[in-house]
């Protein structure tokens, strides 16, 4: 097992599933850790090894007695433990959409010269899964990606600069991380997830659309050449993707609940606001570039939603600095993954300057304000 900093949920786990070893994020966490577990009743011979830091996570993603690994690190933090666990030739179910994000080309042909499996478990790209076992790759002509279109959906454009994080924070289908939700908020997950999209199944963007669906009970479509579209429906429930990750090919019974066909029901689907949600617009002019934008895409994004959340920036802010960063941060080919993170640092230290700039105009028409 591993995980970052929570030692206290990692302590429950330990004591439930017993794992041979467990890595965290660093040696502070893996201290608290052991303070917990000297607390607990489990005896010190009973203890799992404990690691903790970026090499011993590439270590144990790579143990020759892992056959499945579940990559589902927030950010670029799993990028290369994934990675090396691709190059092993491993199963890997992917929940961390940096991984192809920022690194897309890099990890893919990892997978073609390793005959590695890359299981989607983001519930779009695991709903995609599903519905292309139904003919060929030639005959796919395009796949849909249903969004639920946030929490500002509805709410006009002129608004959006009075959005605070808590507004942002409260997503009307999902309960997920602070960063997650803020991109939901703005669609640019559903950027992240063309991009996903494009590597994972071998797409133009162009064969990739976006529509919003409010009631998030379909996840994909894939419609083929003959005109039939395929449509993957499930309960808003994370255990299913997860577990069909787990069992692929089988299909094994679950615990989710099921729908209910016999209540009426009605669902909603329209294309988004790129004018009112432009990082999404922006997510596919980065893929269409090529090269290193993605990575700075998503850099850059991660540095703004972090301000946001700090209230320094306005929620159009998170645009602004994505597509400054953009600009003036030159594109390249990058052809490693110490490649990947290099740029990666780059684009966060260019987006933090940015943020600082805007920030200290809020500030200053806030001062003007009061006087």
């Amino acid at each position: 097992m591993a995980a970052g900093r929570n030692d206290a949920v990692l302590l429950s786990q330990i004591l439930e599933f017993r794992p041979a070893q467990v890595v965290v994020a660093n040696e502070e966490v893996r201290q608290r850790l052991i303070s917990r577990l000297s607390a607990s009743l489990l005896p010190a011979d009973r203890w799992p090894e404990l690691l903790a830091g970026s090499r011993a996570l590439v270590e144990v993603a790579t143990a020759g007695e892992i056959d499945t690994l579940i990559s589902a690190i927030v950010g670029v933090s799993g990028l290369e433990a994934t990675y090396q666990s691709v190059r092993a030739g491993k199963r890997v179910g992917l929940a961390n959409k940096e991984v192809l994000v920022s690194g897309g080309q890099v990890v893919m042909e990892a997978v073609r010269r390793s005959g590695a499996e890359l299981i989607p478990i983001d519930s779009e790209h695991n709903g995609a899964h599903q519905c292309l076992r139904a003919g060929e790759r030639s005959e796919v002509r395009r796949l849909i990606l249903t969004a639920s279109g946030g929490p500002f959906r509805d709410t006009p454009k002129e608004k959006l600069a009075e959005v605070t994080p808590a507004q942002a924070l409260n997503h009307p289908t999902w309960k997920m991380g602070s960063r997650i939700t803020i991109d939901s908020a703005t669609l640019m997950n559903k950027g992240f997830e063309v991009i996903e999209a494009c590597w994972l199944f071998d797409l133009d963007p162009s064969q990739v659309d976006v529509v919003v669906h409010p009631q998030s009970s379909v996840h994909a479509m894939v419609e083929y050449g003959d005109g039939s579209i395929l449509a993957q429906l499930s309960v808003t429930d994370m255990r299913m993707p997860i577990q069909y990750a787990l069992t692929y090919p089988e299909r094994r019974q679950s615990p989710v609940s099921r729908m209910d066909w016999t209540q009426a029901r009605t669902w909603q689907f329209y294309p988004p606001d790129l004018d009112k949600f432009p990082l999404l617009r922006l997510a596919y002019e980065c893929q269409r570039a090529g090269g290193s934008a993605t990575c700075t895409l998503n850099a850059a994004d991660e540095v703004a939603v972090e301000a946001f959340l700090e209230e320094r920036i306005t929620f159009p802010d998170l645009a602004g600095i994505v597509e400054d960063t953009l600009a003036r941060f030159p594109s390249r080919e990058p052809e490693s993954i110490q490649d990947i993170l290099g740029i990666d640092r780059e684009s966060r230290s260019l987006a933090r300057q940015l943020v600082e700039q805007r920030a200290g105009r809020k500030e200053r028409l806030a001062q003007s304000l009061k006087t």
